[in-house]
């Protein structure tokens, strides 16, 4: 069995390899006839197109993953069915569930990449993918919220700025409170504060503190004052890409400070998280959904298979994404955002495979 084992393991991995290096120039190609106007329009250097595309082929691959491994095993099963390598397996003798076991060791292998790929690699390929796309092929649309930004620093202590230009680290009409309990310590006003990278100090302009203690209200008043505080301007609002930039210790430390700070967008950063251990699942599940559609002859050979394998990866993707955004811009719930289609498309393959056993 060891030689039927090392049979198929080869060609899972190998038409594996074949799909992604098939697909992605292909995926190249076409985001490149669609953007090289704006990339010429707007000089962007040849080195940093080059980087851009070596990020696009790591954020490309690690967003489609399953996908690819579910068509590439959808391909060379349907082949091993055809010509009727399937029959002579299990007319050996071998039972369905040992037929599908290098089809697991194989997807085990593949998820185990996955998964180090979403933690740290994808991340890095991200960072360069967003900001090559925002620095030249949209160059004026805002990725931060600037307009009304009120945070939460931490437990006690609350900012607001009514207008904030990430370029400059500048907000306007500042305001910072300091609660000790429910009660209001003091609170400091201003009309703008600008972030002094040099010392890491920021620098308020009007300056007003209004102190309370035991009933008492004492007003302290400065043109300008040079201070300390414990966060970075640029922090309060974070850029819309910023949890996929981090791997995945930054970013459950990210996801308690936003936590911390009250952020409106905790559950984008969570879809982001729970992805990460999501994705090497749905390798298994969509594994033995294509061993099992695929395995059997039909009558339309190999294309009906690869057209009910399309039909299904096209269903899965509607369902991942409706809901990862369902997540995002609402309350519903990320974990049953993120799990959901796993959950519909693993009861599939359990059905396929008690069918396919039959």
């Amino acid at each position: 069995m060891k030689i039927l084992d090392w049979y198929i393991l080869k060609r899972y991995l190998l038409t594996f390899l074949m799909m992604l290096l098939l697909f992605i120039p292909i995926g190249i190609t076409v985001d490149l006839a669609e953007k090289v106007g704006k990339i010429i329009e707007n000089k962007a250097p040849f080195g940093e197109v080059t980087a851009y595309y070596l990020d696009f082929t790591v954020y490309f691959a690690n967003l489609l993953f399953p996908l690819f491994l579910f068509l590439s095993v959808i391909w060379f099963t349907s082949k091993l069915a055809n010509n009727t390598e399937i029959v002579a397996f299990l007319s050996s003798g071998v039972s369905f569930s040992r037929f599908l076991r290098p089809y697991l060791i194989g997807a085990t292998i593949v998820a185990i990449i996955a998964l180090v790929l979403g933690m740290y690699l994808a991340p890095i390929a991200s960072q360069g993918f967003n900001e090559f796309k925002y620095e030249y092929l949209k160059k004026n649309k805002k990725i931060q919220k600037t307009r009304d930004v009120y945070q939460q620093i931490n437990d006690n202590d609350y900012i607001y700025v009514s207008s904030f230009i990430p370029e400059r680290k500048v907000g306007q009409n500042f305001t910072y409170e300091h609660f000790e309990g429910n009660e209001l310590k003091y609170k400091i006003f201003a009309d703008n504060i600008r972030y002094i990278e040099k010392d890491s100090s920021y620098r308020l302009t009007s300056y007003i503190k209004r102190s309370f203690e035991n009933g008492i209200e004492t007003v302290v008043k400065e043109r300008r004052k040079d201070t300390i505080f414990r966060f970075e301007i640029e922090d309060l609002t974070p850029v819309e890409y910023v949890a996929e930039t981090k791997s995945y210790g930054e970013l459950l430390k990210f996801i308690e400070a936003e936590k911390r700070r009250g952020s409106p967008n905790i559950g984008r950063y969570e879809v982001v998280k729970l992805k990460k251990w999501s994705l090497p699942v749905s390798i298994f599940i969509l594994t033995i959904i294509a061993v099992a559609v695929s395995s059997v002859k039909r009558r339309g050979g190999m294309g009906v298979n690869l057209a009910f394998g399309i039909a299904i990866a096209m269903i899965y993707v509607f369902f991942d994404k409706i809901f990862g955004v369902m997540a995002e811009q609402s309350n519903f719930s990320p974990i049953i955002a993120v799990w959901f289609p796993n959950i519909i498309f693993g009861i599939l393959a359990i059905y396929l495979l008690q069918n396919a056993k039959r």
